[in-house]
C-alpha cells in the first residue's frame, strides 16, 4: 500500500523530509478496526515528530494523527464498528500514523464520522477537537452551567477554533480569545468569541482595554513561556492555567503567590497508557459529530492542499512551521 514516511529525522524541513514509499498493508486484530483512509490533517504534533523521533521497528516513520475513512476490517473484540462504518479519529501517538492508504486504530478512540460535511471537512476535527473537548471538560471540568471568564490565548489555531465552538454550545462561559490578525479576529467572533484582544499587545493592557481587569482561567494554546508573566498578572488570585504546548522554560514558581493552579492536556495520554478510560474518546467523538449534524459546531478546515502524497503533505508542514496557520490543513485521497 501506498504511504508517507522518513527514515532520518529532518529538524529542518527538505524537499527529501518525506517520501512516498510502498509498505504492506496491515491486518485487523483484538480491538483493532482496519480504516481505508479517505482525507487526513496535518497537525503541529506531525511536525515535530518529524524533527526528532527515529523509526521504531521498520524502515520507515510514517507520521499522520487525524484522519476520516471506511472501516473495511475489524478484529475478533470489535463491538463498536462494522465493515463499511465511516469513522473519524486522531490515532495513537505509539503507533503508525495515517499517512497511509490503511491504517489500524483501537475501536476505541475511533468516533462515527459526522454525516453532514464532506470526508475533507470530517478530517480536520478529530485531533483538535479531542484536545479541546478533554481540557474543557476533563482538566478544567467544566460544565453547561460554568460562568467564568476564561481568556484562550492563541485562539485561531486548530485547538482554538474548536475549543471557542465547544465552550460557546455547551457551557456558560465569556469567552475571550486573542488573536493578531483581522481576518483572525472576525472569524472567531463567528465561531461565538465573546471579545477578541491582540496577543500581540500585552495581555493585561488589552483586557483592561475591553473593561476586565482578571479572568479566572487562561487557556494558553501556544508561546506559553512568552506570555507566560501577562498570564499571571492577568488572572485572579486563585485563578487556573491550562495549557497544551511545550514551553522550553516554564517556572511554575511564578504561579505561587496567587496560588494558580496549572492543568496541562495532553489527548495521547489515553492511547499512550492504555488507560481504562480510553472509550471516553470513542464517546466524545461521537458527540461532537452529534454537534456538527444539529449544525451547532461547525468545521475548523482553513486549508485544502489536494491529494495524500509527500510532496503536498511537506507544505502541510512548511504552512505550520512558519506559524501563520488559521484553522486545520488537509489532504484527500491517494
Amino acid at each position: 500500500m501506498k504511504a508517507i514516511g522518513y527514515q532520518t529525522p529532518t529538524p529542518q524541513l527538505t524537499d527529501t523530509s518525506l517520501l512516498d514509499i510502498e509498505v504492506d498493508k496491515p491486518s485487523a486484530t483484538g480491538h483493532d478496526v482496519l480504516v481505508k483512509i479517505d482525507a487526513i490533517s496535518v497537525n503541529p504534533v506531525d511536525t515535530k515528530v518529524r524533527m526528532g523521533a527515529e523509526p521504531q521497528g521498520s524502515d520507515y516513520k510514517i507520521l499522520g494523527w487525524d484522519a476520516v475513512g471506511t472501516v473495511e476490517a475489524i478484529g475478533d473484540k470489535v463491538t463498536l464498528f462494522r465493515p463499511g462504518d465511516k469513522v473519524f479519529y486522531a490515532g495513537d501517538l505509539t503507533r503508525p500514523g495515517t499517512n497511509s492508504e490503511f491504517h489500524l486504530v483501537d475501536e476505541r478512540i475511533a468516533g462515527l464520522a459526522p454525516r453532514s460535511i464532506n470526508n475533507a471537512e470530517a478530517a480536520a476535527l478529530p485531533l483538535t477537537a479531542i484536545t479541546a473537548w478533554e481540557l474543557l471538560f476533563d482538566r478544567l471540568n467544566y460544565s453547561d452551567d460554568s460562568q467564568e471568564t476564561v481568556l484562550v490565548v492563541g485562539a485561531a489555531g486548530g485547538v482554538g477554533s474548536i475549543l471557542v465552538q465547544l465552550a460557546k454550545q455547551l457551557t456558560q462561559l465569556n469567552i475571550i480569545a486573542t488573536a493578531s490578525r483581522d481576518e483572525s479576529k472576525e472569524w472567531l467572533l463567528e465561531l461565538g468569541a465573546d471579545q477578541v484582544i491582540n496577543h500581540r499587545n500585552p495581555l493585561s493592557e488589552e483586557l483592561n482595554a475591553i473593561g476586565i481587569d482578571q479572568v479566572d482561567t487562561v487557556i494558553s494554546l501556544t508561546n506559553t513561556d512568552d506570555h507566560l508573566d501577562e498570564i499571571i498578572t492577568s488572572l485572579k488570585p486563585q485563578g487556573r492555567l491550562a495549557l497544551i504546548d511545550d514551553p522550553k522554560e516554564l517556572d511554575v514558581r511564578k504561579l505561587k503567590l496567587k496560588s494558580i493552579s496549572l492543568h496541562w492536556e495532553f489527548m495521547y495520554t489515553r492511547s499512550m497508557f492504555q488507560t481504562d478510560d480510553q472509550i471516553k474518546q470513542h464517546q466524545l467523538l461521537n458527540q461532537v459529530a452529534s454537534l456538527i449534524d444539529q449544525g451547532k459546531i461547525k468545521t475548523t478546515l482553513a486549508k485544502h492542499l489536494g491529494s495524500i502524497n509527500a510532496a503536498n503533505v511537506m507544505e502541510a508542514h512548511r504552512i505550520l512551521e512558519s506559524g501563520t496557520s488559521r484553522g486545520k490543513i488537509v489532504l484527500e485521497g491517494f
